[in-house]
């Protein structure tokens, strides 16, 4: 993609916490583009000092939080130093994946109970200020049930009745909060027939709930 042309200064900071290579990074670009400065949140440093030098080099400031996202008090840790650099979170980003197997309780406490901490940590200061947005992504199976991997689905679905409920709850306070479901894989086909479609593709939804769309509480992304 064309590199971001940055503005002269900053407009606003985003968090994306479960950062990486693909949908992290788009965000971050997408995001840096239009002036944010970006944490990068995720458990590993080299990982998160690689996304950092790519989005140096491309006039985007950002700097690198490690955190486990099953650690709730390192999360919490990492976003007050965050906050504590770039003088407050303006925009929460949430999309952590899972590699390992997908055991039930290990799965909610990443997707769901990861989420909910995070929120906790950034909160009350968006509410203070009556302005804020918390973005929470998953597949869009998270919306039904879908075998094979149950733990998983239920979980995400778990953080998505969750997001959508949290919107109604935040109506009126200036803060949006909304769930973001990808019907598709990011770059290589799986065997469950999903279309493919680029994290470029994908990363302009969360900046319209961040904008434009702040009265949804959802969008699914479809190839």
């Amino acid at each position: 993609m064309d590199t971001p042309i940055r503005l002269l200064s900053s407009v606003g900071f985003i968090a994306i916490v479960g950062a990486g290579p693909q949908l992290g990074l788009a965000i971050a670009r997408t995001f840096g583009s239009q002036g944010f400065d970006v944490a990068l949140i995720s458990r590993n440093r080299d990982k998160l000092d690689g996304l950092v030098t790519t989005l140096t080099a491309e006039g985007i400031t950002a700097a690198a939080f490690p955190a486990d996202v099953l650690d709730r008090h390192g999360l919490t840790q990492a976003l007050k130093e965050a906050a504590t650099r770039f003088g407050g979170i303006d925009v929460l980003e949430y999309s952590p994946a899972e590699t390992e197997p997908p055991y039930e309780q290990r799965q909610i406490a990443l997707r769901l109970h990861g989420a909910v901490t995070a929120t906790e940590a950034v909160l009350p200061a968006m509410r203070e200020a009556g302005a804020g947005t918390l973005l929470f992504t998953t597949d869009a199976r998270s919306r039904a049930l879908q075998p094979p991997i149950t733990d998983i689905n239920a979980a995400m679905t778990d953080r998505r009745d969750w997001a959508v409920d949290l919107h109604e709850q935040l109506a009126g306070t200036g803060v949006q909060a909304a769930h973001i479901g990808i019907d598709a894989t990011i770059g290589t086909p799986t065997f469950y027939g999903q279309p493919r479609a680029t994290a470029d593709q994908i990363s302009p939804v969360h900046w319209e709930l961040h904008t434009t769309h702040r009265d949804q509480a959802e969008r699914i992304f479809r190839a």
